[in-house]
């Protein structure tokens, strides 16, 4: 038997075992959709309950009879504290959660997109619904934007409403600023990098190291000092002259005041008009992200990598 008969024979084999046991594939597509499509508390909500100011996530398509739209029931802002003290049940769940992060960001703020709606659409489960209009010119689901510096993944869109959603995980509200997020903030927004873009800013993950405090705001001209308080865990990492992301936005580091945890930097007239950091007030969160190189460094230095090296 030659090679091209081979290849048939196995074909034929597989679409005949498809066709002997239809029933049981089809049996275990309906039960997938339903699972998904089961209200949380059948006893409790009933279509005549349910907000008409609820949005849906899920795009489904029209011509299929299998997908029903599932009503996502969003609680009014601001977020709940209570969920930022929930355990993640699981380690299995905060794998499913998990997304393996690969984009990278320059810290040049494309947009300031505004908050539209966000709550929870499954218990533990947070979504935020953000209008944009640049962002979606070349948007598809699964791509990652950068949200006040925070790299989250779109997992709904619609070019016709301006708008997009993102998914926001328990341990991401625990450590970055997007707690402190309203209906109708604003925030800023950037796509990931391609390899064809300008680099105008620096290298810029979206993994948001933790949070600073807005201590001081003051006019120079028509510029802005701003001077954000941290924790020295992350305060270690930044230098005089050297790159840091304040919710995403690529700055360079004037003085850093140790006896203080602070660290400032300054803003020209255009950058305060593109970016949201001259709308908040003192006392108000920032996400930081520090340069990556910094922690390449100290992780050599502390392995003995460079001693290595000399005595070799």
């Amino acid at each position: 038997m030659d090679r091209r008969s081979c290849k048939n024979v196995s074909v034929n084999t597989i679409i005949s075992s498809e066709r002997r046991e239809p029933s049981k594939a089809m049996a275990t597509i309906s039960f997938s959709f339903a699972s998904a499509s089961k209200p949380l508390n059948p006893s409790s909500i009933s279509p005549s309950t349910i907000n008409p100011t609820i949005f849906n996530l899920l795009p489904t398509p029209s011509n299929s009879p299998h997908l029903r739209r599932i009503p996502l029931l969003l609680k009014s802002p601001p977020i709940s504290r209570i969920f930022i003290d929930r355990p993640i049940i699981t380690i299995q769940q905060r794998r499913i959660c998990s997304t393996p992060i690969t984009s990278m960001f320059t810290g040049i703020v494309e947009e300031m997109g505004r908050i539209k709606q966000l709550g929870y659409d499954k218990p533990d489960s947070f979504t935020m619904k953000i209008q944009a209009k640049l962002i979606l010119e070349d948007i598809n689901l699964g791509d990652s934007i950068a949200v006040n510096g925070t790299c989250l993944t779109v997992d709904h869109f619609d070019k016709g409403e301006l708008e997009f959603s993102v998914g926001l995980a328990p341990e991401t509200l625990r450590k970055t600023s997007l707690i402190e997020l309203e209906q109708g903030s604003v925030v800023n927004l950037e796509r990931a990098l391609k390899p064809s873009t300008r680099m105008g800013g620096h290298f810029v993950q979206g993994h948001v190291d933790g949070t600073g405090e807005i201590v001081e705001l003051k006019p120079e001209g028509d510029s802005l000092w701003v001077k954000v308080k941290t924790v020295k865990e992350i305060l270690r990492y930044i230098v005089p002259k050297g790159f840091i992301a304040v919710d995403g936005t690529s700055l360079t580091v004037v003085d850093v005041f140790d006896e203080e945890d602070c660290f400032n930097f300054m803003l020209v007239a255009y950058t305060q008009q593109n970016v949201v950091i001259p709308m908040k007030k003192v006392g108000q969160k920032v996400n930081l992200e520090v340069d990556i190189l910094g922690k390449y460094v100290e992780r050599l230095l502390s392995t003995g990598f460079v001693d290595a090296i000399k005595s070799s």
